[in-house]
Order: C-alpha cells, then structure tokens, then sequence
C-alpha cells in the first residue's frame, strides 16, 4: 500500500484568469476604476511569472503550500491598489499556508499617489552631522524648518528619517521619526535581525517612515472603500500579529469567483469600519519587514536605491 501523500499544484494562471474577469466584472458593474496607464491583464501576467518562483522558509513552492483562496485574495489586492511586482512595487511572501502582500517603499508613493488629495511625496534620511531643524505651522503640527545634507555624513549613522506628502490645496505634511522610533518599528516585525534593513537601512528606514505617514491619509481619505480596505489589508500583513488565522479552508472546491466575491464585500466591510471611526482596523503601528529573498533583489540591483518612486 502506498502511503505517500501527493502533492497539488495550484494553477497560477487559472487564478490570475479568474482574477482579471472579476476586475473586469467590478469595472462594467461597480464602477470600479483602475489608475491611468496601469494594465491589471499586465500586472496579473508578471504576477504569473513571479509565483512560479515563491518559495518559503523551507524553499517549497508557494504554489504547493498555498491555499487557492489566499492565491486569489492576494492577486485581486495587488490589483485593487494598482501594483505591479514588475515595478517592485509589491511582493509576494509564504506564511505559513497563506500567501500574502506586502507593498515596497515604490508601491506605499504609488498607492498613495491614488488618494485624491495627494499630490507628491518624498521621504529622506538625516544622518549624523546634517543640518535638521523642526518646528511647529500656526496649527502647532510638528514640521521640518530645515534640511541640508552634506556628503561627507552619507556613510554616518542615521539620526532622523522624514516624510513630506504634498497635498493638492498646496499644504504639506511632514512625519518624523527618531532612529530610536524607526528601530522600535523594525523590532516588531515577524523576521528579527532582518539583513535588508541592515545593509539597506537608509531604504528600509525611508520605507519606515513613509509607512507611518501613509495610515493618516489612508484612514481619513474618501476614496472608494474596496480601495482603503485593500491598502489596509496590505498594511496589516506586515505585523506580528498572532491573532492572524492561517488555517486553511475546509472546502478547497470553492471557486475562485465565490472566493473573490467575499473578498470585494470584506475589504468593503473593513474599509466603512475604518471610516467610522477614525482608526485604522489594526491596533498597532505597521512594522516593516522584508521576506524570504528581498536580499538577493536587493543584492542583484532588481531593487535599486531611489529617493523617488515611479509612480
């Protein structure tokens, strides 16, 4: 008797199909609009192309530890918010059985750029030795008075990291953070001692701190709810949240659409349950974190060191 269990592939390009039919379904039925120029058959393609190379921790294949149901929220997400792991604005990470999200610092300035008051955004680093001043507008919200980089100081250590997000009315906002605050941060995410944010830390901590100045103008915007929901169910992918259930479903027989439906209506429900109150759905502060293999694109320049991001 052979007891060997045999191991089931999930069929990428069927979910990524499944996937463009329902965008295709939310635009003619809902209204549903994607941003200018972005191309979900496109993204969904170079998704295809990613997946069959996702492993986890233990280098098995995401498409043979993965449940269908994570597969497809996944993909429906990324398109939602207007990602492109072409662009390394996304990527795709094993926990788990689930598959999941997260965005890159390139992915938060796109999906930001989506918000309808926002016009621009950067974020810098501050290293020991530059000139940083901060004060307070006539509102008393804590802005950055002055900010002179010098050369010599590239190779200190990091002091401060800022955000700027420009708003259409010609106001700003700026969000600071300590390296004590961006360390904190880091301390919470679920890979300790991440090598990226190590030789990447002036990246990491820009990604940081934009993270941190994003949840205001997510949680507050009036901006289609599937949008919100989908931008804050990125974001909570990257706590150490315990609480996160990754049991697989019992009826794996379920189809994608039914599994995309509940999707669109959960993000919906998530989105109105944030407006309502104020307060994003997650208790904490987004942590950051990079997965399985963001070193090796980092390493083998897929991702490049940018003060701007291709929106």
């Amino acid at each position: 008797m052979n007891n060997q269990v045999t191991k089931v592939t999930v069929n990428p390009k069927s979910i990524t199909d499944d996937v463009l039919d329902r965008v295709n379904e939310m635009k003619e039925k809902d209204g549903f609009l994607l941003p200018k120029g972005y191309s979900a058959e496109n993204a969904l393609k170079s998704a295809y192309l990613v997946l069959q190379g996702v492993k986890d921790r233990n280098k098995r294949p995401a498409l043979e530890v993965c449940t269908k149901p994570s597969i497809a929220n996944t993909l429906l997400n990324m398109v939602i918010q207007g990602l492109s792991p072409a662009k390394t604005q996304c990527y795709f990470i094993v926990y788990g059985n689930e598959l999941q999200m997260q965005r890159s610092y390139f992915g938060t300035v796109a999906v930001l750029k989506r918000l309808d008051s926002v016009k621009n955004i950067t974020a810098q680093v501050v290293h020991e030795g530059d000139k940083f001043e901060i004060g307070s507008d006539e509102n008393f919200q804590t802005v950055v008075k002055e900010f002179q980089p010098s050369i010599e100081n590239q190779d200190k250590e990091i002091a401060y990291a800022f955000a700027r997000i420009f708003k259409n009315d010609g106001t700003y906002v700026d969000t600071i953070m300590t390296k004590k605050e961006i360390d904190q941060s880091w301390s919470q995410t679920r890979q300790k001692n991440n090598k990226v944010q190590q030789n990447f830390s002036q990246e990491m901590a820009k990604r940081t701190v934009l993270n941190r100045a994003a949840k205001m103008f997510i949680n507050t915007s009036d901006d289609s709810d599937l949008l919100t929901g989908a931008i804050n169910d990125t974001t909570s992918n990257e706590y150490d949240d315990e609480r996160r259930d990754v049991t697989p479903v019992e009826d794996e027989k379920q189809s994608t659409d039914e599994l995309l439906e509940g999707f669109q209506k959960s993000q919906e429900a998530k989105a109105k349950g944030v407006s309502n109150n104020g307060n994003s759905n997650e208790g904490g502060e987004a942590s950051e974190e990079i997965a399985d293999g963001q070193t090796e694109l980092f390493n083998e320049g897929t991702i490049k060191p940018a003060d701007e991001a291709d929106s």
